[in-house]
């Protein structure tokens, strides 16, 4: 039978498979690097066909992290992980509480070389239970005196990763006027279109669960179904639910000037970036675009500026953007190829002054 989901090559430092004990739910920690630091990549919580679509996923993330955190400066290297749901199962409180037990034991068993937080699937209050077994995360409640919620700092990058981008293929950074079309209202994509419509937006959205029909209600903007968004025209098309989204007949029929947004691996293969070019359709890479969160949870655990500091450190994504524009055009290569360039010279400082201890 063949995997929905074949794995990918595998390049990472160790990566850790179990069975936890107390959930009985299959559980996967990937550590792709800790040249830049201390890994960092959150915890997913989702339902797979079987457990090697779940391995494959934490794998292709926890490299997606690495580039991420490097491309955003961070002294921190790439990790993710995943607790699989099987078809079908709805976890009650017991569970859901003893598979992230289970998820803390995994992680302590990599002695700090990777720290999680939360992700799809799962919240601060997940974390509070994962710190039960290990002090290798980050991101819990604020009630408890943690950094809380990062959806907002996420979403603050991906809107002045907008305002970059709208430069670039508009003329002008200003939302208003600007027909947008958000697929995924999740934490970040609600934020997303709330900021977006009060600004003024020609605004489109979506999402997989019909319930989020309500918030396009509140805000008063069009509604249309997931697999019609990306036919909308739009000046900006913003993947922000699951990965994979941009296939080659999506790319071929997509009617937008660009595309930028916080979902992780949109592309469901690495070429579509060249098929988006070639079609003159400018792709924001996703792991700049979305790297907001994750540069608020590390910079505030590790207490590196006051929180208005930081959040201007998450701002700063829209310059960075713009960077990369400008070194793909000047290089002729897709702006893909130049965050991936951005990354890799990180990488390749970090592991110089690595080798040099």
């Amino acid at each position: 039978m063949t995997n929905a989901l074949p794995l990918p090559d595998f390049t990472h430092e160790r990566v850790e498979v179990m069975t936890g004990r107390r959930s009985g739910l299959f559980i996967a920690v990937a550590l792709h690097s800790s040249v830049l630091g201390s890994a960092l990549g959150g915890a997913r919580l989702w339902t797979y066909p079987s457990w090697t679509d779940a391995l494959g996923d934490a794998l292709r993330l926890s490299a997606a992290m690495t580039l991420k955190n490097a491309a955003a400066g961070l002294d921190a290297g790439g990790g993710k992980s995943v607790i699989a749901l099987p078809p079908g199962t709805v976890l009650d409180a017991d569970r859901r509480r003893a598979a992230f037990l289970d998820l803390g034991d995994a992680v302590d068993s990599l002695g700090g070389l990777y720290r999680t937080a939360e992700d799809v699937g799962s919240t601060t209050e997940d974390m509070l239970v994962v710190s039960e077994q290990t002090p290798h995360v980050v991101g819990l409640p604020d009630t408890v005196g943690g950094s809380g919620e990062p959806a907002g700092p996420t979403s603050l990058g991906v809107y002045a990763s907008l305002v970059a981008t709208l430069e670039r293929v508009a003329g002008a950074g200003d939302v208003a006027g600007r027909r947008i079309t958000i697929a995924g209202l999740g934490q970040v994509g609600s934020r997303l279109a709330e900021r977006l419509a009060a600004e003024g937006a020609v605004l489109t959205v979506t999402d997989v669960n019909p319930a989020k029909r309500a918030l396009a209600a509140e805000l008063g903007v069009s509604w249309v179904e997931p697999g019609e968004a990306h036919l909308i025209p739009a000046d900006v098309f913003v993947p922000a639910g699951i990965g994979g989204v941009l296939t080659d007949e999506v790319i071929d029929a997509l009617d937008a000037r660009a595309v930028c947004g916080p979902a992780n691996n949109p592309l469901a293969d690495r070429s579509g970036a060249e098929r988006l070019s070639q079609r003159g359709i400018l792709y924001a890479p996703d792991f700049v675009v979305n790297a907001g969160g994750v540069i608020y949870l590390d910079l505030v655990a590790k207490e590196r500026g006051t929180l208005e500091q930081i959040m201007g450190r998450v701002a700063g994504i829209g310059d960075t953007v713009r960077r990369i524009f400008d070194e793909a055009a000047a290089r002729g290569v897709t702006p893909l190829a130049a965050a991936e360039g951005l990354a890799a010279a990180r990488l390749a400082a970090g592991a110089a002054t690595t080798a040099l201890v």
